[in-house]
């Protein structure tokens, strides 16, 4: 993946984020050669335990918040695990990245994706406990502000996102036959959609490195259409499953009526990830969305146990929960959860560069 340095970096971003990584250098980016992942990467504690955090919502999408650990059970790779923990979880700290798609085909929608992140900023973050990240994405991820709690340098990012033309006319457009181009004959990544690089590396380069006490989310705004990106999509969903990253997607697209949204591609990346996709039709829809998922941060259960499987072979295992309580099931209660998880291996897996350019 290509990389696009920049000799000033921020003041406030840590040293082990203003290295870069060449592309041919086929080593994890923003890390020292060599160095295997912070086990932050991996969603475990050293106590083996796995802990997984989950959503519940009634038939008409309304939270559930009297759940109790006798109305679920969990199954790995399809065998009964033993709960340890269940407790509801709305008090965890926020570590959020905003990734704004600046594809010419969302020239008409930005506007309002920045208003309405701006007012989910303003009322999301608390005070020295919350922070956020904004990124615009093309072919290429831009760093327009590195996690903060201060709204004001948030707001300013938001601000300053501005779509990125591409330099050939019949990149990131649609051709006579009203499709994309082949993504072998594009010359530039600039202005074209490299969706999967972008979640791959925020993942990777920016909330890996916080605490596993804290709630990791990417709130993705985009129409689904990739047309340059290295990594595939599968592999961003690893990388974020890895990083304990929970996706939330704001589909949304460039034309008059919101038409062309890849839909069940935003889904599986969502749900993969234990977060939902949102499709808003109008301006108050996409703040409805945003909404939404503000609740769903604050709302959430955490269940803890020490799987049966006790091999470190590095595996990924498969996670379901169940809605057991038969009242419950009647009222079609559903649960929003990461599918699975990366297991303990006997050592770090190799992974392929990310690229994030850094404002000045």
């Amino acid at each position: 993946m290509s990389v696009r340095a920049q000799e000033t970096l921020q003041t406030q971003q840590s040293a082990s984020r203003q290295r870069r990584v060449n592309s041919e250098s086929q080593q994890p980016s923003l890390k020292e050669a060599g160095a295997s992942m912070p086990d932050d990467d991996i969603v475990r504690v050293d106590t083996d335990l796995t802990n997984i955090l989950f959503t519940a919502v009634d038939k008409n999408k309304r939270f559930i918040t009297m759940l109790r650990q006798e109305d679920i059970r969990v199954l790995e790779d399809g065998v009964q695990q033993e709960a340890f923990t269940f407790e509801r979880q709305t008090d965890l700290p926020l570590s959020l990245a905003i990734l704004i798609d600046t594809s010419i085909l969302q020239q008409v929608t930005l506007p309002i994706e920045k208003a309405a992140a701006s007012a989910f900023v303003n009322t999301v973050l608390r005070p020295g406990k919350d922070e956020a990240a904004i990124i615009s994405f093309t072919g290429d991820a831009t760093l327009e502000q590195d996690l903060t709690n201060k709204v004001a340098l948030l707001q300013r990012a938001i601000n300053r996102v501005e779509i990125v033309l591409p330099p050939d006319p019949m990149i990131g457009s649609m051709g006579s036959s009203g499709t994309y181009p082949d993504p072998g004959i594009i010359t530039s990544r600039v202005g074209t959609t490299a969706i999967w690089d972008a979640i791959w590396v925020t993942s990777d380069d920016l909330l890996s490195q916080k605490s596993i006490k804290n709630r990791r989310a990417i709130i993705l705004l985009t129409d689904g259409v990739d047309t340059s990106s290295q990594q595939k999509r599968q592999d961003a969903i690893d990388r974020a499953v890895q990083a304990d990253v929970t996706i939330y997607v704001i589909g949304i697209g460039d034309s008059n009526n919101y038409e062309g949204v890849e839909k069940d591609t935003l889904r599986k990346v969502s749900e993969r990830t234990g977060g939902r996709a949102f499709f808003p039709k109008d301006e108050m829809d996409l703040r409805v969305a945003f909404g939404q998922i503000e609740q769903e941060l604050r709302a959430q259960y955490l269940i803890a146990y020490s799987p049966t499987n006790k091999r470190r072979e590095g595996s990924y295992r498969k996670v379901s929960i169940e809605v057991v309580n038969p009242e419950l099931r009647k009222q079609k209660v559903r649960l929003m959860y990461r599918q699975g998880y990366f297991a303990k291996g006997p050592g770090s897996a190799s992974v392929p560069p990310g690229t994030m350019r850094q404002q000045p």
